[in-house]
């Protein structure tokens, strides 16, 4: 099939060009230039591939203690248990089941993906891909400040560095950009050692922390006392518990990263791709470990921290802001092993957002060139590299840098990826049948939609920032989507016997097609085309071969193309075409025609009726309209050479 000829690209256009995004490779995602083959991968052992997603969700305890503190005062340890109870009895469940349903890191989106079809199917995916792109990049933005705050606020560092918080975010955030430019390969060793450091270091603050909490008996008195006073009773603090409860939804973060690192997992031997049995069974202790580990450091440094913590600290300005841990870390540890764990704060964080930044890199390659939302460039990781860079200085100006006032666009954007995969799991259950899961599964959706929805009403600026990046991938994908639309979307022709047949036939004379729009199929109906195509044409004979297109999704992009031959009312040879639009499954036919028999084929049209903004409408959103000049123009884009060109005729 032919294809266009491009003058040398410069030395810069093929650098940036330059390793194309394999990510989801034998999942529909396509390749301008053939690559070396790669060698098979063999996975790694689950526990350190845990790590590969720990490094975004473990790293959240360097924000997550100070924001609870923030969003619910004393009730902090208290609401944490309530949002444990969330992870453990709705999050965990739901991302177990997707690990089931979609084993190859496709995620929740993928799952919803198959259940909606046409045009619908397409905006609903790309209004999910906005929240996704809101979760990763803020999570860039944030981790970046927050790792500013740990430099910042080091009492090292304070001095020289304390009105420098949005240059160094920045610098963070270009830094992670020149990693990916460079080159990001897998790191799932350095991200194996940060976790484990960052951990150790971790647990090292809370057993001191819990230490000075026994030894201090006035501290939980006084908690106490300070609870009951401003809540009275236990039912009473529950219930402000659980109200407060979706302002801590940063602490469900990483599930949704977790899935979609499993083609990593190692799994067994004799798992196939059809069925990973092993990779699915080792992702589920993945999922089921991080979550256990996250609940245990969740509740215990929610608790030393409210109550060791002065509470005027966790307010902006204060020294606990965005760093609590921190804060303890140096205070009852000393200033050697405080600057220890702000480096490895510092570390995480900063490779939280290189997570993020893959994750990214994953996930729009997976949908949008598939839609031919993306132009051909959004293959290639540097020129998207670049592009979400640039999107993150927006946004870390935009927020000012500030951890705080980035917290609801990244729990909006965790809520809603979270929502989304209970929903699916709940339809999955239903047509499998489960009735008790189905119930279980509803009850969780309605958890999680009552927490985006809470979250959304008091947060509004995690939505509208969410909004800014829908109507952005909706507007730019609409936009390529028509740029591309002349292309030749054919992955692939074949013919079935009777259709070469039928070729090779006309080819030893002149290859003759009448391009039909099928009706009732009867014999009046390609009698009477014939007569017109030869009274238009003023062409002798009968010796013509009919090809019918029927659409089927039109919102679909590109696909392969299966030909089939019949002979109806035993004269009239008949090709049968199903695409998503007729000008270009024709288009890919006539030059798969003359590259196999090498002669130049002849098709036949009749104009249709109609203004031409009116049809090309109808083209562009239902693959249809006025064919004949569009065959002509994807033709003329796919054959630059006039002599090697299909002839198209309308009459």
């Amino acid at each position: 099939m032919a294809t266009k000829e491009h003058p040398p690209p410069s030395r810069l256009r093929a650098w940036m060009l330059e390793g194309l995004s394999d990510m989801g490779k034998g999942h529909d995602t396509l390749q301008e230039q053939p690559s070396e083959p790669q060698p098979e991968h063999k996975g790694q052992p689950w526990y350190r591939v845990m790590c590969l997603t720990g490094v975004d969700y473990f790293s959240t305890l360097g924000y997550q203690p100070g924001i609870a503190a923030l969003a619910a005062g004393l009730l902090s340890p208290i609401a944490t248990i309530v949002l444990v109870i969330v992870t453990l009895a709705g999050a965990l469940p739901v991302y177990r089941r997707v690990a089931e349903e979609s084993p190859h890191g496709e995620g929740s989106i993928a799952m919803l993906e198959r259940l909606l079809s046409f045009w619908q199917g397409k905006l609903f995916v790309l209004t999910l891909l906005g929240f996704a792109a809101t979760d990763f990049l803020i999570t860039i933005t944030l981790s970046a400040a927050d790792a500013s705050t740990h430099l910042v606020e080091n009492p090292h560092l304070n001095s020289a560095l304390h009105d420098k918080q949005m240059l160094i975010t920045l610098i963070l955030v270009a830094l992670l950009g020149a990693v990916f430019l460079k080159g990001f390969l897998e790191a799932i060793g350095v991200a194996f050692a940060l976790v484990g450091i960052y951990l150790s270091l971790n647990v090292v603050v809370v057993i001191v922390g819990l230490w000075h909490v026994a030894t201090a008996g006035h501290v939980i008195t006084d908690w106490s006392s300070a609870l009951t006073a401003e809540h009275g009773s236990v039912f009473a603090m529950i219930g402000v518990a659980l109200v407060v409860f979706p302002k801590l939804a940063l602490g469900l973060s990483g599930f949704e990263t977790g899935v979609a690192v499993m083609p990593h997992v190692k799994g067994d031997p004799e798992d196939t791709e059809e069925q990973p049995t092993g990779r699915i069974r080792d992702t589920k202790k993945l999922l089921t470990t991080a979550a256990l580990i996250m609940s245990a450091f969740l509740i215990t440094t929610s608790f030393i921290t409210t109550l060791l913590i002065p509470e005027n600290e966790f307010k902006p300005g204060g020294q606990a802001n965005g760093r609590a841990l921190a804060y303890l870390a140096h205070h009852y540890l000393g200033g050697a092993f405080g600057t220890v764990y702000d480096v490895s704060t510092i570390a995480i964080l900063w490779f939280a957002g290189a997570s993020a930044m893959a994750g990214l890199l994953n996930l729009m390659p997976r949908y949008l060139p598939r839609y031919g939302m993306a132009p051909h460039w959004a293959r290639a990781v540097r020129p998207m590299v670049i592009v979400f860079i640039l999107i993150a200085f927006l946004v870390t100006w935009i927020f000012d840098a500030s951890v705080d006032a980035q917290g609801g666009a990244y729990a909006t954007g965790v809520l809603v990826l979270i929502s989304s995969a209970a929903i699916a799991v709940t339809i999955a259950a239903r047509k499998a049948g489960q009735k008790k899961w189905t119930i279980g599964f509803a009850l969780i959706s309605a958890v999680f939609l009552y927490t985006t929805v809470v979250n959304v009403i008091e947060r509004p600026d995690g939505v509208k920032i969410g909004a800014c990046f829908i109507v952005g991938i909706i507007l730019v994908s609409l936009l390529s989507r028509l740029a591309r639309a002349f292309e030749l979307r054919v992955t692939s022709v074949s013919l079935d016997p009777m259709a070469e047949r039928f070729i090779r036939d006309v080819a030893s004379r002149k290859i003759r097609f009448i391009a039909n729009e099928p009706d009732q199929r009867d014999k009046a109906e390609y009698r009477d085309k014939i007569e017109q195509i030869r009274n238009d044409n003023d062409l002798p004979g009968e010796d013509f071969v009919f090809v019918e297109v029927t659409v089927l999704d039109p919102s679909e992009f590109e696909a392969g193309l299966t030909v089939r031959g019949e002979v109806l009312h035993n004269r009239y040879r008949v090709l049968t075409l199903e695409s998503s639009s007729i000008p270009n499954a024709l288009a890919a036919l006539l030059l798969h025609v003359r590259d196999l028999t090498g002669c130049t084929p002849h098709i036949y049209f009749e104009w249709t009726e109609g203004g031409p903004f009116a049809n090309f409408l109808r083209f562009f959103l239902f693959g249809q309209g006025e064919v004949a000049p569009v065959t002509r123009e994807v033709l003329r884009e796919a054959e630059p050479d006039r002599e090697r060109r299909p002839r198209v005729h309308t009459g």
